[in-house]
């Protein structure tokens, strides 16, 4: 089109100083033809225009969507075409630290990244009033939502927790911020938490419901180890007939060897210089 402009634009030049030689009256019709022409085919200049890579421009023409150039490089349209940018690249969203009651109603802050693209300009701009502060409001319900279907912390063996499924919990979390976003033309490219913390009231509380439970889960891998332990102790004993033991004697050697595995401080013998039962 720029070729074409330029070409026009100088033979209607040549018509005209053409016109203006061969009017020797004053201006003739020629004259003004080919000064309209002349403004007519500069004012078609201004409808060039240039998209960036990764960027889009909306055409609009008297207030009707006529459609979207995303291919990047030099254009021209109807200089009456009214343009809007809509950027495509990716774009980080990091949402405010929410303060919510999980399901367990324990109160919880949490904070996620949305990371997203534009991918139809036309509901970008028109089904949404501002798609970038849609997604964000979106996103940021999205999170409260989420964070009060599930518990911080499981304390069932297999149920879903907001700290220890991790992978399970973004991926719900990135259907439910795309299924809020698919009217405003947004793809979401990943979700995920990038804080989650107990709210300050009950921190301490729960760091040492926390620490409690690791000690109790220490505790019982150590008694299980212990027993077992043991066992395999009175089983060799008896199988190699080192000693023979009755019932009572068996009972005070799992008492002491059981208070030697299982206390968290080293253990001192006392060595009897008497008889087994003495």
């Amino acid at each position: 089109m720029l070729p074409l402009l330029i070409l026009t634009e100088a033979l209607l030049v040549y018509l005209l100083f053409s016109a203006i030689d061969f009017a020797d009256d004053g201006p003739t019709l020629q004259v003004f033809g080919a000064l309209g022409g002349i403004v007519l085919v500069a004012g078609l200049f201004f409808g060039f225009f240039t998209v960036n890579p990764n960027d889009a421009k909306a055409l609009l023409l008297f207030g009707k969507y006529a459609g979207t150039v995303k291919e990047a490089g030099f254009h021209w349209a109807n200089p009456f075409f009214r343009m809007r940018r809509v950027s495509l690249r990716v774009r980080n969203f990091e949402s405010s630290k929410i303060k919510v009651n999980d399901h367990d109603d324990n109160p919880i802050e949490i904070a996620a990244v949305v990371v997203w693209r534009v991918v139809d300009t036309y509901e970008a701009l028109f089904e949404v009033d501002d798609y970038a502060h849609y997604v964000q409001v979106q996103s940021e319900g999205a999170l409260r939502n989420l964070a009060t279907q599930y518990p911080y912390d499981a304390h069932v063996e297999g149920d879903t927790s907001l700290r220890a499924n991790t992978l399970e919990i973004a991926e719900q979390l990135k259907d439910e911020v795309q299924e809020r976003l698919r009217s405003a033309g947004v793809h979401v490219l990943e979700a995920r938490i990038n804080h989650l913390a107990y709210a300050p009231e009950i921190a301490a509380a729960m760091l040492q419901r926390q620490q409690a439970g690791a000690i109790i889960a220490a505790r019982q891998r150590i008694v299980e180890g212990a027993v077992g332990m043991v066992e395999t102790a009175l089983d060799m004993l008896s199988s190699h007939g080192v000693v023979d033991l009755d019932n009572e004697r068996k009972a005070a050697m799992v008492s002491n060897l059981l208070v030697v595995l299982c206390g968290d401080r080293a253990a001192h013998p006392v060595v009897n210089a008497g008889t087994i039962y003495q």
